[in-house]
Parts: structure tokens; sequence; C-alpha cells
């Protein structure tokens, strides 16, 4: 059974995700430079503007088409100022399961940003999209979105030995790939009830569908 997510803009007391736009691209850009990007994700260093059009363009329309997933921009409700990003990937649609990462910019981290942007998304596909199960994974030593996913209230389930590829950057700006562990972490819906209070304190969110 394949599904599609839709175009929708979901809203916080602080926050707005949105679909991403041509106009995030120098954001999203200088974002993906920054170097805690560099040594977590796979984001290629260094990250062009034509990288970031290509992704808003091409990559996520057609990771959205194809019921893969969906990104979300993560932005400022009073400034409009591009956040972060929200991804969905790896979507299973009889399974009604799939895996969240986020990346918050240099300049918005330690707002609570990624934990309240995070905890929109999982409510939007607990109940409206009627989904199961989400998953994150977190490297071994990235404790800052380990504590986002605690916050949430993930359940870790375990370790996947080997199975992240990390990088570290060299005195002259080379970077090099290190191995290590993936923790796996899940939530369910029932996992939400704690987190369902903190949601409520910050003043909830609502969803718009059809965006564009």
């Amino acid at each position: 059974m394949a599904g599609t997510f839709p175009n929708i803009s979901i809203s916080t007391e602080r926050l707005v995700l949105r679909p991403l736009d041509e106009d995030d691209v120098p954001a999203l850009a200088e974002m993906m430079n920054d170097e805690q990007v560099g040594a977590w994700t796979a984001v290629p260093q260094p990250y062009s503007a034509e990288q970031a059009r290509g992704w808003i363009t091409e990559y996520a329309p057609a990771e959205r088409e194809a019921g893969r997933g969906l990104d979300f921009a993560v932005t400022e409700f009073l400034t409009q100022r591009l956040v972060g990003i929200v991804q969905l990937a790896k979507t299973n649609w009889r399974v009604r399961s799939t895996e969240m990462s986020y990346i918050i910019a240099p300049w918005a981290r330690g707002e609570g940003y990624a934990s309240e942007a995070a905890l929109a998304t999982a409510q939007w596909l607990f109940t409206d999209q009627k989904f199961e199960r989400l998953e994150l994974r977190t490297a071994a030593d990235n404790t800052a979105s380990q504590q986002v996913a605690q916050k949430i209230g993930c359940i870790s389930e375990g370790v996947l030995r080997g199975a992240c590829i990390a990088r570290v950057r060299a005195d002259d700006g080379t970077w090099s790939d290190v191995r290590t562990d993936y923790i796996v972490w899940s939530l369910l819906p029932e996992d939400l009830d704690g987190a369902d209070e903190e949601l409520a304190d910050s003043g909830g969110f609502t969803s718009f569908t059809d965006w564009n």
C-alpha cells in the first residue's frame, strides 16, 4: 500500500514548518556548510547554492511524489528566517512508519527549536496521517541529537554497531570518514503522553493542507 504526504504547513507557537522554497536557497546553503552538519550528516562539503537549489526544486519534490518522504523548512514565526530542516525518509506506508532527521542552523541552536519542530511533526504524523511508528537514528557521539530524541519522548531500542559514517575535519580543512555506531530510537503514539503536556505549554500547533 503506497501513499504520498500532502504539501502542508504546520504551525507551533514559535515556528512554521512548510515546504522548501527557492527563496530558501541562500540560507539552506549557509546552514549546510556548518561544521556540525558536515560532521554528522552525509551532506557534501563544501555545499553550494546550486546543490541547495537542486534539493529544493528536484530532490524534495521527487521524494514526496514517490511516497518516500517529506522535507520541511523550519522557520521562525515572527521573522520567517530559516531555522532548520526536518526530513522524513524511508517511509513504509504498509507499516505506517517513517524515519525522521533534523538539522538546525548554528545561530538557532540552544533555543529548543529542534525538539519543538520534531514534536509537532510527530503529532501531525500520528494524528492527521495515522502513522504508528517514528524512528530516529543518532550517531553515538551526537549528544545534541540524542537529547532531542529523549525530549520528545523517544525510546532507545539499541545500537547498530559500526553502521554510521561520521566525519572529522583536519586543520587543512579536509574531511575524513570515521566509522561509529548508530543509536536507534523509536516513538509510538502512546509515547507522546508526556510530550503532549510540553506541546500544550508551548501553544500547540495547527496544520494547513495544500500549501502552495
